[in-house]
């Protein structure tokens, strides 16, 4: 049972959980009281003193509201509720004097600096600041520190609330941020002059309140009234992160995390962040085809023609789903192959995913269920190179006293877990040594679930996750795979079956796989990798922030990307090529508009239709099957480079040689 207390806040009364600090209290009746420091994600530092209020009863200064719990306040001598004031002429004179404190020596930068229009010392000094300062000595300056390629620092502007300290060590798991001397030595620096090495640093961005840590590709581009802002999903990882995605004109200028409490809280990994600029260079931009060996630009009507003449005179046709594409595309491409008799595969990584049982290739349970876990085993996953924001929130869990063990490739995990190996026999293991266990969470990661044994490595982990009485959750890489599973774009024998004996492939943006020489290739995509260069007919598409298109994540939660922008040149929307090509083949769709498509969609998949909501899939054991004595492989090599958008990046580009320069050799054993 809850321990409530009443007070009263700026004349309300209101009853509030003892715990709770006042800070969270005011927030509870709409009063937002300044702050620096705090930050409702990280631990309590109180070092900032902007949040001070007024307390009755009690000493006649005012106090700091983030750290002070309701239950050390204490009642009137005639039992009445104690007061929290936060407009008091007291209250008011000590924040301008905190502000003036905090000006002493923050630089007149606001004209050429970069958290201008949206800074917090800003805002405040609007609020509290005064139009003098009393103040005639030289301000402090102090070196900046090179942080990477991601963060640019001017750390004159550092008014030490240590937010970023607290985010890369209780977030990221990063311990290499501090704060050195102290009174007018004070300076935040990394430890050795260190850069940072974490795959969610762009986050200190975010919290940073002045504009002391700024986007370094974004530094000078444009001010924050300028930008047009769309509130949209990312797709670099399965998680289905909510993002903001932020335009000038035709070009995407930044990316930003929205806040949601089941899927991402509010961070996003680098890649998220910073993948904008892939989606200006390598663009397909217009339709060609390919006569004598090289590829020529064409007209639209010419291209759909060239398509539509060879899937018309095709013995075997395929279709291969991309890890980008949104559900609309792929349910249009499967009614498309299907209805002139060919097969669509979308498991193009050769994962061992079964069709229709969607407790196997989705799991029982939700992202969030992982805050509360007590016991997490983790199979073929390496969280903080899949879905780094997961991995932050397995860290969080860890740091609450969850027990996890990890089967798989040896990983540089941000928090403490068993690792076994990879080899199969620590599965059987697992499986030897599962019990019932309270709050048992099993996570299986695609590099688990690859090759031969994929379907037996599933199997088992129901089994483990059906003996702990524990939920499972299967963790995906692409974030386009749920949602053309929830479709079922599949075909029996997986990917080599579709393949096999194709003499024309219809390829939806699947850049990952290699398509043997002999088959007529048309590739529908955004970028020139390497589905357009094995390509006979080019189809332009559209990125995703260039159309509104459905996304399923990892868990299970079907969730709107909504366009920000417009594709380059003639590249048109996924579904529209799609359904303009099944005209040219004789063959229309049955629909003429996004809406239509939606409608035909919801009626075959109807859970797609509940959008931001996690449907509960009904538990249905695999069959057993053999593991082997293989080993459990690895998902991805490369953070930075796992799809056409990220290979286009110069910046991503620069983090993989970064990344891979880290790396320890190898040595022979001698």
């Amino acid at each position: 049972m809850a321990d409530l207390r009443k007070i009263i806040i700026d004349g309300q009364e209101i009853e509030v959980e003892a715990a709770m600090t006042l800070i969270q209290a005011c927030e509870q009746v709409g009063v937002e009281v300044p702050r620096f420091c705090y930050h409702e994600r990280l631990s309590i530092a109180g070092n900032c003193r902007m949040c001070l209020v007024e307390v009755q009863p009690g000493p006649p200064k005012p106090a700091a509201s983030c750290a002070m719990q309701v239950r050390d306040m204490r009642p009137f001598p005639d039992g009445s509720p104690p007061q929290v004031k936060t407009n008091s002429p007291m209250v008011k004179k000590a924040r301008e004097g905190v502000m003036e404190f905090l000006l002493i020596n923050h630089p007149l930068d606001c004209p050429i600096c970069d958290q201008g229009g949206e800074c917090d010392l800003q805002d405040q000094a609007m609020a509290y600041g005064v139009d003098f300062s009393r103040y005639r000595e030289p301000k402090r300056a102090t070196e900046d520190l090179d942080l990477g390629p991601l963060v640019e620092t001017h750390m004159t502007r550092c008014i030490s609330c240590t937010r970023c300290v607290r985010f890369t060590t209780e977030v990221a798991g990063l311990h290499v941020m501090g704060q050195t001397g102290r009174g007018e030595d004070a300076e935040i620096t990394s430890y050795l002059g260190e850069t940072l090495n974490s795959n969610l640093q762009g986050n200190i961005i975010d919290l940073c309140p002045v504009g002391a840590l700024v986007s370094k590709p974004y530094a000078f581009t444009a001010r924050p009234w300028e930008l047009t802002k769309t509130e949209t999903i990312d797709v670099m990882d399965a998680l289905g992160s909510n993002i903001r995605v932020d335009t000038k004109g035709r070009e995407v200028m930044r990316i930003l995390p929205r806040n949601h409490d089941g899927v991402n809280e509010e961070w996003i990994s680098d890649k998220t962040r910073f993948v904008w600029d892939g989606l200006r260079r390598q663009r397909l931009d217009k339709p060609y085809i390919r006569e004598n060996g090289r590829l020529r630009p064409a007209s639209w009507p010419e291209a759909l023609a060239a398509a539509a003449g060879a899937i018309k005179g095709a013995k075997k046709l395929a279709g291969l789903v991309g890890d980008l594409a949104p559900v609309e595309a792929v349910f249009a491409l499967k009614m498309l192959v299907e209805g002139q008799g060919g097969v669509v595969e979308c498991r193009t990584d050769g994962a061992m995913l079964p069709a229709g049982n969607r407790s196997a290739y989705v799991g029982t349970a939700r992202i969030e269920d992982i805050d509360h876990a007590k016991h997490i085993t983790l199979i073929g996953t390496d969280p903080g190179v899949e879905a780094p924001v997961l991995g932050a929130r397995i860290r969080k869990a860890w740091l609450k006293g969850a027990e996890i063990v990890h089967v798989g490739q040896p990983a540089a995990l941000t928090f403490g877990a068993e690792q076994l190996g990879a080899r199969n026999k620590f599965l059987a293991r697992l499986l030897a040594e599962a019990a019932p266990r309270e709050g048992a969470l099993v996570i299986v990661g695609q590099g688990a679930l690859r090759g031969e044994n994929g379907a037996g490595v599933l199997s088992l982990a129901m089994q483990v996750a059906e003996k702990q009485g524990a939920g499972l959750l299967v963790l995906h890489t692409a974030a386009g795979r749920v949602g053309a599973m929830d479709v079922d774009a599949t075909c029996e024998g997986g990917v080599t079956a579709a393949l096999e004996g194709a003499d024309v492939v219809y390829n939806l943006g699947a850049d990952e796989i290699e398509i043997a020489p002999g088959a007529f290739v048309v590739y529908q995509g955004s970028h020139g990798d390497r589905g357009a260069h094995r390509a006979d007919v080019i189809l332009p598409g559209a990125a995703w922030t260039e159309e509104q298109g459905l996304f399923v994540n990892t868990e299970g939660r079907p969730q709107l990307a909504l366009r920000a922008g417009f594709a380059p040149g003639e590249a048109k929307e996924n579904w529209a090529i799609l359904r303009a090509l099944s005209g040219e083949l004789g063959a229309a769709l049955p629909f003429d508009s996004l809406a239509q498509l939606r409608q035909a969609l919801v009626k075959a998949v109807p859970h797609l239709a509940r959008i931001d909501e996690v449907p509960e899939n009904a538990w249905q054991p695999m069959p057993e099957a053999e593991i082997g004595a293989g080993q459990v492989g690895a998902a991805i090599s490369d953070f930075y480079l796992t799809n056409p958008v990220a290979r286009a990046s110069e910046l991503m580009a620069e983090l993989s040689a970064l990344a891979r320069a880290r790396r320890p050799e190898t040595v022979a054993a001698e």
